[in-house]
């Protein structure tokens, strides 16, 4: 018997990695099930063909599957989240023009320093400062708009927020299009890299090994394809436990560059599985306090989702009779162990540090 099939999506960022090395190395056959990698431009585009069955599973945002699950995305889909794929690992990279107005600053930079300079342009008569986010439901629009708000600034009058691909931003602000922008890497290192944005912080300086994307399965894959889904899962497991030992870092950003990114250089890309952000012109690599981890995100945490679930809310993106227990209902740690009790040794469960300190569960001011 022919063993099952899927096609799962992706969008180019280094925290697919576990998806694109568990192909590379072979781990999905070994597993017994036979996946098809797709390459999508946007998430916009990975949401729809996820949502209308061209995609049976796709690395994703984890506030886009809760924005499916209510319907807040427009659409209303049961996906089904098996796996967590990564931990910290985005950027929030200003234009030189934008950063020149806080004045000196070392990274991590701080919410209020920021805001003194928007409130400061805004005294002057100049429009908002525009800032990108990969999409409206994603991680990066969560934890940057809590920077804002710890810094006193309402993100949705002070600052114009635009959604911009990522293999889009560096580019956007090069030509000006945009000010500044939150991105998994490599994007933001590719920004710095080749001179045309300055690193302000990272989210994991907002809130400390976050969850970041999600191995998804598309509705109804799970129940018609369990055995396909389970394997898929393991294999993306011993994936990101492979990406963690050193020894694979520079093999790992070869494969990266090969597969998914062949625009930015295997060295830039390794500084990210370092635990780095690319050097500027003339400079030196920045080192991260929170690096991006693999295998400790791997087990999808329900109360995790919950935070996302309650920043959705904060802010005003989930329909009115959106409860709770729905927004979580995709995360199945459940299907996590099945498919991880496959391997050995063991999988260990691991967690984000507590939120940040101010809650994200604060009504929004009036």
């Amino acid at each position: 018997m022919a063993a099952p099939s899927l096609r799962i999506g992706f969008v180019p960022l280094t925290d697919v990695a576990p998806v694109l090395m568990a192909d590379a190395l072979g781990l999905f056959a070994q597993h017994g099930v036979r996946v098809t990698i797709s390459r999508e431009a946007s998430w916009a585009a990975l949401r729809d063909k996820l949502a209308f069955g061209a995609l049976d599973g796709a690395h994703l945002l984890g506030p886009l599957a809760i924005a499916l699950a209510t319907g807040a995305a427009g659409i209303r889909r049961r996906v089904t989240v098996t796996a967590g794929l990564a931990r910290n690992g985005n950027t929030i990279t200003l234009s030189h023009g934008l950063a020149a107005r806080i004045g000196a600053f070392e990274a991590p930079l701080g919410a209020s320093a920021f805001a003194a300079a928007v409130h400061a342009r805004a005294e002057e008569g100049l429009p908002p400062p525009t800032l990108a986010v990969v999409y409206p439901f994603s991680s990066h629009n969560y934890l940057l708009r809590h920077w804002l708000a710890q810094g006193g600034l309402d993100p949705d009058h002070d600052i114009r927020l635009v959604a911009v691909p990522p293999p889009q931003m560096a580019r956007a602000l090069a030509d000006g299009a945009i000010e500044g922008f939150c991105a998994g890497e490599p994007w933001g290192s590719h920004a710095v890299a080749i001179g045309v944005g300055r690193l302000a912080l990272m989210t994991g300086d907002i809130w400390r090994d976050h969850p970041e994307k999600v191995l998804s399965f598309a509705e109804g894959v799970a129940e018609r394809e369990p055995e396909a889904v389970l394997a898929a899962t393991a294999a993306v497991a011993e994936a990101a436990r492979w990406l963690e030992d050193p020894a694979n870092r520079c093999a790992a950003a070869a494969l990266l560059h090969e597969r998914g990114f062949p625009s930015v250089p295997p060295a830039t890309l390794a500084l990210a599985l370092e635990g780095k952000v690319a050097a500027p012109p003339g400079g030196s690599a920045t080192v991260l306090a929170a690096p991006m981890r693999f295998e400790s995100a791997s087990c999808p945490q329900v109360d995790e989702a919950g935070w996302w679930f309650d920043a959705m809310r904060r802010w005003g993106h989930l329909p009115a009779a959106a409860t709770r227990a729905e927004g979580i209902a995709p995360w199945r740690p459940d299907l996590w162990r099945q498919a991880t009790a496959r391997l050995s040794p063991p999988y260990a469960e691991g967690r984000a540090s507590a939120p940040p300190a101010q809650p994200i569960t604060e009504e929004r001011n009036a």
